[in-house]
């Protein structure tokens, strides 16, 4: 019988295969997620409407000077 050692830090065997199980994908910020199946092949389908979506805070950036160029939504277009 061969032994099966695990890492500590990565937590046991239940823990590993809950990890893997898991839909991976941005299941936060999706309209809608769809799974298929139940077996370790299920598959997850995270839909996004199209949609111009900011999360959090505008980034500045700098211009090509050097120079800061202002925020990216100065008018408040994207909520």
């Amino acid at each position: 019988m061969t032994e099966v050692k695990y890492r500590s830090d990565k937590g046991g065997p239940e823990k590993r295969i809950a990890d893997r199980l898991k839909n991976s994908g941005d299941a936060q910020h999706a309209d809608h997620v769809v799974q298929k199946g139940s077996s370790p092949n299920r598959t997850f389908t995270n839909v996004h409407h199209t949609r111009n979506q900011q999360y959090g805070d505008d980034a500045k950036g700098t211009g090509i000077f050097g120079e800061d160029r202002g925020p990216a939504n100065p008018k408040g277009q994207i909520p």
